[in-house]
């Protein structure tokens, strides 16, 4: 056993990062597999010699290495009990590119999608393309052979995969690529003469040229190996693609060691350099043609006319994840093109430079379809609606987290792969196992290259859930064998299908993957367990047989589920790990330091670790749950874009107020949670508040006595409130629009308007009045953001509560509640309806479906008819809109930018930004400072430093509009401020 003085030891030897703490092990003890294993420790290496040193290490020692990028395994090839070595933060350059002969060299930490925009400009492409390119990184590419939708064009990663820069097991480097015959035959000639002096190199070349010399060896493979005409194999170590390259046979390719190293899973070398074959890109024009189908056996006898058609992809989704997308924010939206309730969707994607072309092959297919009886409908989706439909695709995995309860769609008989002619004979054999056991499956993926994703749906937690876990397994196995086809396509053995190899390639072929193993690391330390000589596939699960589930007294409602259950809904897809280059709001923290530790996963996995094995009473009283959900901005951008839909902004809420019970609230957290009350009391004497807060020498002092960062400025005091304004105000004239109404208008006024942005809400105001609105402020509370923010429910519930009391009578869909700042008015569509007493939820659930953000009413009333475009100025200006992060998770920018379109000439253009960084409170703090400007820098700052003068930058949320002023010293708009100073007359 290595003690902690010997890590130390190691940990001061690094340039990189090492971690041993219990948090930082426990995130890395789990992928995106049903497996979970405690990590020796963490390592974050930053350069070759970390590595080297790393190697050295656990040589001596005794212990292993586990290499690791996204961590999106789903056969537990990351989780082991050595040392994880996370090369995702900094091995991440692309190195050189060659656009004559069309190939890159890259470092194993690149991220596929991201290699892809860096490719673009030359017209070139890297074709496999796995369902997790935004966040995939090309070592853990190889280390799976990874393929994609796209695998009946492009194939897998082992065919573009030219050469490579390793390390071996004994430290030494090597590269590994093309060797022609000769070549080949010198370095056997070379090793041979060496004798005893032989390197760890030389025995390689020689145990390989021993194996695949043998003509007992040569038809043992040939013969046990899947078909060749499974374009998805990944059985095993790929002996049957090495003995299929000169000089093992005729005629073939070169030799080329890449074609093994493809799909080993980093069991053989650690890579450092990746070289790989890129090719034109895709043709400019795509179809989509979306096959409705009564059932998943009709889609896959559609998918076998669907080839003819020269497709580049042919995709399966099945009734069970179209299901999931109704109950996700963001998916929902994907679901347009769905017609009926159809059993499955095959999806075929047709390319070509002309559209026309492709509406022709479709149309042929359709024609053939329907004389075969198959599908009833046949949509065909192009541009960028096409792109949704492979999104919701995409999204398949996290989508099935969505399921409630314990009882999910489990990764165990997932990747099997046979001729895609076998496939719909195998697929109703497949039922009819699961029949026998009273079980279901989900069906989906790639139809089009013989591989589905099917997921049986298990509960893990029962003794039941094992039993089954291995039954199935095991049932499968003999069937995938039955059809001489792979019991892995693209996602690798790991340790769940290892123990299954003798079985699928017999027990010859799995002795000689053993002498593989054992020629390249002999010394046992690159990710052991995996392949070869496996633990039981259902050993080291992530729950156990019996596990009994903790019940857990709440404030916020987990509908259907349970707090612990709502944590558990991430099953590791790794969604939260995209960068800024994706797009998207999910998870910003992430963005700006890349770690684990700030993923949308990695919080969702310390609550579940917590709340599962703590002996604590308060299983919430736990400084890793804490340190952990740290930089959470609660920007809300995973409820939206996780396609599990885990709510960590409200996890983290609940967890606050649990720790804070145990542990006291902080003084700062009380001053932010009630911004409201001391704002009011500083309304009476502003000048005395702003003379100090508006002094760079006394903020200073004053932000430091808080604890918020010197640097940040601080939101003024106006000289009156926005309530005050209005009571002052005579009613006002009207634009004449040529449509009277009389619409009665309740304003939200939130604590944020009232007290610092005041002159925002007389625009507003002024806005609606002239349009011919009636504005009425009713009597109401706070909102509670702030209280939410900090954790602080029961303050929160209590203000809900009166607020509902207060509104209930007044507000319904003819005369909705209307709000300014975003994060006010959202609060009660999203917490409200969680939080209140079961008394008040109908009412709750009313008020929140009437409860609009200013640009939805806007929006809503443009739809009506009851806003000419006549009363607003026919200048022409260009509107860059930031979208706040809330709008964009429960709302949608969609009504920004329709009512900030409605001056005729007023060009609106989303900037690509994530969140702001601010997030209320969170930008001031001291302590999160620094990471709240990088937020801001990602994207957002350099896009509104570009901008000329004359540009305006819209944001509708107070937080957004002082990080943009604190971040670049400009000015942004809130779209009421816009619109209101576009009327023909606005004096």
């Amino acid at each position: 056993m290595v003690n902690q003085e010997t890590l130390q030891q190691l940990a001061n030897q690094l340039e990189g990062e090492f971690h041993t703490d219990n948090t930082q092990r426990t995130l890395y003890a789990t992928d995106a597999s049903a497996y979970r294993e405690m990590p020796l420790a963490v390592a974050v290496p930053k350069s070759v010699n970390d590595l080297k040193r790393l190697i050295a290490f656990a040589r001596e020692h005794g212990t292993s290495l586990i290499p690791r990028t996204a961590g999106t395994s789903l056969a537990g090839q990351v989780v082991g009990s050595g040392i994880v070595v996370d090369v995702s933060k900094y091995f991440t350059k692309i190195l050189e590119l060659n656009e004559q002969e069309r190939w890159v060299r890259v470092q194993p930490g690149v991220v596929r999608d991201e290699l892809n925009l860096f490719l673009k400009p030359y017209g070139l492409y890297f074709g496999p393309e796995t369902s997790t390119a935004n966040r995939a990184m090309i070592g853990g590419m190889v280390g799976n052979n990874s393929c994609g939708s796209n695998s009946v064009v492009y194939r897998s990663t082992r065919e573009h995969l030219l050469s490579v820069k390793a390390l071996l097991s004994d430290g030494s480097e090597a590269e590994f690529g093309e060797v022609r015959t000769s070549e080949f035959d010198r370095l056997i000639d070379a090793g041979t003469q060496k004798n005893g002096s032989a390197s760890l190199l030389d025995k390689i070349y020689l145990k390989t040229n021993e194996i695949l010399s043998s003509p007992d060896n040569q038809t043992e493979i040939r013969q046990q190996f899947p078909k060749r005409s499974i374009e998805r194999r990944n059985t095993g170590y790929a002996l049957d693609e090495l003995l299929e390259t000169a000089p093992f046979t005729e005629g073939a390719d070169a030799f080329n060691f890449c074609k093994l190293i493809a799909g080993s899973e980093g069991t053989l070398c650690f890579l450092t350099e990746i070289k790989l074959n890129v090719v034109p890109l895709p043709p400019k024009e795509s179809g989509k043609v979306c096959i409705h189908c009564h059932s998943v056996d009709e889609a896959l006898r559609a998918n076998l006319i669907a080839l003819k058609y020269q497709p580049t992809a042919v995709e399966l989704i099945d009734h069970y994840i179209l299901d999931c997308t109704k109950d996700n924010i963001l998916y929902r939206q994907y679901r347009f093109f769905v017609q009926g309730d159809p059993g499955a969707i095959l999806v075929a994607e047709l390319g070509s430079d002309d559209r026309d072309e492709i509406a022709g092959r479709a149309a042929a297919m359709e024609a053939e379809l329907r004389e075969a009886g198959l599908g009833y409908h046949y949509p065909v989706i192009y541009g960028e609606d096409g792109k949704k439909i492979w999104a919701l695709r995409k999204a398949g995995l996290g989508l099935l987290g969505n399921m409630p309860g314990d009882e999910k769609a489990v990764a165990v008989i997932e990747d099997t792969a046979v001729d895609v002619h076998d496939l719909p004979d195998y697929i109703r054999d497949f039922n009819e196992i699961l029949h026998k056991y009273g079980m279901s499956s989900v069906h989906y993926a790639h139809a089009g290259s013989g591989e589905l994703h099917l997921r049986p749906i298990i509960n893990l937690k029962t003794e039941e859930g094992h039993q089954q876990y291995r039954v199935i397994a095991e049932e499968i196995a003999r069937l995938v064998k039955k059809y001489d086809g792979s019991l892995s396509g693209e996602h690798g053995d790991g340790r769940l299908r290892g123990e299954f190899i003798p079985q699928m390639v017999g027990p010859k072929n799995y002795e000689l993957m053993r002498e593989v193993k054992q020629t390249w690391d002999p010394y046992g330390i690159f990710n052991p367990g995996k392949i070869v000589e496996t633990p039981p596939m259902d050993t080291f699960l992530r729950y156990q047989a019996g596990q009994q589930t903790p019940e857990f007294k709440t404030f916020f409602r987990f509908h259907d589920q349970s707090i612990l259950q709502h944590a558990e809904q991430c099953n590791g897809s790794g969604d939260c790990r995209k960068t800024h280059l994706s797009g998207g709001t999910m998870c910003p923290s992430y963005m700006a330091t890349r770690n684990e530790k700030e993923t949308t996963r990695g919080r969702a996995n310390i609550l579940r670790e917590m709340l599962t094995l703590s002996p604590k009473e308060n299983r919430f009283d736990n400084k890793e749950i804490k340190e952990v959900y740290d930089l959470c901005l609660a920007c809300k951008g995973c409820k939206a874009e996780c396609p599990s839909n885990v709510d960590v902004a409200k996890l983290k809420m609940e967890f606050l107020q649990h720790y804070q019970d145990a542990n006291g609230v902080p003084f700062r957290s009380r001053l932010v949670a009630n911004f409201a009350s001391l704002s009011g009391l500083a309304s009476w004497v502003p000048w005395a508040y702003n003379a100090v807060l508006g002094t760079e020498s006394l903020r200073r002092v004053a932000n430091r006595v808080i604890g918020f960062h010197p640097d940040r400025t601080m939101p003024l005091l106006h000289s009156t409130t926005l309530r005050k304004w209005v009571k002052s105000l005579e009613p006002g004239a009207t634009v004449k629009s040529g449509k009277a109404h009389s619409s009665k208008v309740y304003l939200f006024c939130d604590e944020f308007t009232n007290f610092n942005d005041v002159e925002v809400g007389k625009k507003a105001v002024l806005l609606l009045k002239k349009l011919g609105y009636e504005v009425i402020i009713p009597e109401h509370g706070e909102s509670g953001r702030a209280a939410l923010s900090k954790g602080l429910l029961r303050q929160a519930k209590r203000l809900a509560e009166k607020n509902v009391r207060m509104l209930k009578d007044l507000i319904t869909i003819e005369t909705p509640l209307v709000g300014i700042e975003p994060s006010a008015i959202l609060t009660f569509r999203d917490e409200y309806p969680d939080l209140v007493d079961e008394s008040l939820l109908p009412h709750a659930r009313r008020i929140a479906e009437s409860a609009l953000t200013f640009e939805e009413f806007i929006a809503r009333e443009i739809d009506k008819g009851a806003i000419p475009k006549s009363a607003f100025t026919t200048e022409k200006r260009l509107i860059k809109l930031h979208g706040h992060c809330q709008q964009k998770a429960v709302s949608s920018l969609v009504p920004s930018k329709k009512m900030l379109s409605l001056p005729e000439n007023y060009t609106v253009q989303l900037i690509p930004s994530g969140c702001c960084g601010m997030a209320g409170s969170f930008g001031y703090e001291a302590e999160h400072y620094d990471v709240s400007m990088k937020i801001g820098e990602l994207v957002l700052f350099p896009t509104v430093r570009q901008q000329p003068d004359d540009v305006i930058v819209a944001a509708a949320g107070t937080s957004c509009r002082h990080q943009i002023k604190d971040g670049t010293g400009r000015k942004a708009k809130h779209p009421a401020e816009i619109l209101y100073e576009a009327l023909v007359t606005n004096e």
